[in-house]
């Protein structure tokens, strides 16, 4: 009964590829049926790696994939189900809720009491859960209800709870090497019963160029040679496809930004000291960069409210609504149209005078707690709630600022020890008070 449909949606077979019509796309076609087909991770899937050698015992921990897009987690998961005979649920944290992993886990579990495979339930995008969404994972995958396989092109350390993810194994997966592409390309032009059968040649150059326009995803070099086929047809059957046909169907080039990666990191280091150093176009030329390639407007947003505060700061505190109003106006509207905000408090930041004053003055204050540990609060700045407290001298002679004319009042505010450390100096740019 494992194989039926569950409460709610069908059970998918790791095998199901096999049973894909002709009219599949090539990228979904020419999936790898066995380890052995499967192109690139040699350092986690080749002969002798521990993952491989887990999967053939059939002895499969949870885990998380972790990898850019195009290098192979999907069809990891279904070829790490099919070899261990299981039963494959997929789920999209995108699209799925806590409703219905609870209905996937029902069903695994009565599955198994029922004598039926046991389940991997594969979880893609697995970042994009909240914190309550993996936590109603949590206690299935300890008691072993279901072996969990989660994807992410994230950072798993700052994605996925702690507790997930140490009952689970991380493997990183990478972008597919320049020998691999060609591989994959090469095999789907030859391959008689999914590939594209002899239907096309593809010219030296086209090669070349798909594969660095493809940069490091198979899933593109395969969807691009597909619709290269099909432009090159028109001319002549079979197809020569050539490089203009390549890039016609590519249309533009596939951007590397791994969102999880150095390039991730990269980019986004670049954003932010365009904005501090003032070059108007280079923050938005980082900025389009980012958003063309996926970003997450979010993430971006975030960074603006970080850079408002810790390089414009006091030379223009009316830079952080300008932030802050984004990362609202981002949220609510979503993109493609949360362009505008993002680009408008880019070009903000970047024309606004500057001042670390306030990260100087908190990196001070906090070199001197390091230095001097906890010091206690002086009596006349302590609250005496209780006789005990107002006879042991709290709030003694404490002076009420609005008691005194200015906005100044000479009383000592920190501990004993640090008294007249200065810890705030204004910067040049810094608002006059």
């Amino acid at each position: 009964m494992d194989d039926k449909p569950s409460l709610f949606g069908p059970v998918e077979r790791p095998d199901a590829i096999d049973a894909l019509p002709p009219d599949a796309p090539l990228a979904a076609r020419m999936r790898p049926r066995t380890l052995d087909e499967f192109v690139g991770q040699r350092h986690i899937v080749g002969e002798g790696a521990g993952l491989r050698a887990a999967i053939e015992t059939g002895k499969v921990p949870s885990m998380i994939l972790w990898g850019p897009p195009g290098s192979g987690k999907t069809t990891l998961a279904r070829l790490i189900a099919r070899t261990a005979k299981a039963r494959f649920v997929a789920l999209s944290a995108v699209t799925a809720g806590v409703a219905d992993l609870r209905r996937a886990i029902s069903d695994a579990s009565l599955a198994r009491r029922n004598g039926g495979r046991h389940t991997i339930l594969f979880i893609d995008e697995i970042h994009r859960f909240n914190k309550g969404q993996q936590d109603a994972v949590l206690p299935h995958v300890e008691r072993g209800d279901v072996t969990l396989i989660g994807a992410t092109t994230e950072n798993p350390s700052f994605e996925v709870n702690s507790a997930l993810l140490s009952r689970s194994r991380t493997y990183v997966l990478e972008a597919l090497s320049e020998s691999d592409l060609g591989l994959v390309v090469d095999r789907a032009l030859v391959d008689e019963e999914r590939g594209l059968a002899g239907a096309a040649t593809l010219d030296p150059d086209a090669r070349s160029s798909l594969i660095a326009l493809a940069d490091g995803d198979a899933r593109v070099a395969l969807n691009t040679l597909e619709l290269a086929t099909e432009i090159a047809s028109a001319r002549a059957t079979p197809a020569r496809i050539d490089r203009r046909d390549v890039e016609e169907a590519m249309q533009r080039r596939a951007l590397r930004y791994d969102r999880a990666g150095d390039e991730h990191y990269d980019v986004v280091s670049a954003f932010i000291k365009s904005i501090r150093g003032s070059d108007a176009d280079a923050a938005i030329y980082w900025l389009a960069r980012m958003l063309e390639a996926g970003e997450d407007p979010m993430f971006v947003a975030r960074r603006l409210v970080i850079s408002a505060s810790e390089d414009v700061g006091l030379a223009d505190p009316r830079a952080m609504s300008v932030a802050v109003a984004a990362h609202t106006a981002a949220h609510t509207i979503g993109m493609p149209e949360a362009m505008f905000p993002l680009a408008e408090a880019t070009l903000y930041l970047a024309l606004a005078p500057k001042s670390n004053s306030t990260l100087r003055a908190y990196s001070a204050a906090s070199a001197s707690i390091e230095q001097t540990g906890t010091l206690p609060v002086p009596l006349h700045l302590r609250n005496a709630v209780t006789g005990l407290m107002r006879r042991l001298g709290y709030g003694e002679n404490y002076k009420y600022a609005h008691d005194f004319k200015g906005s100044h009042v000479e009383q000592q505010h920190l501990p004993d020890d640090i008294a007249g450390r200065k810890f705030y100096e204004p910067g040049d740019n810094d608002l006059k008070h």
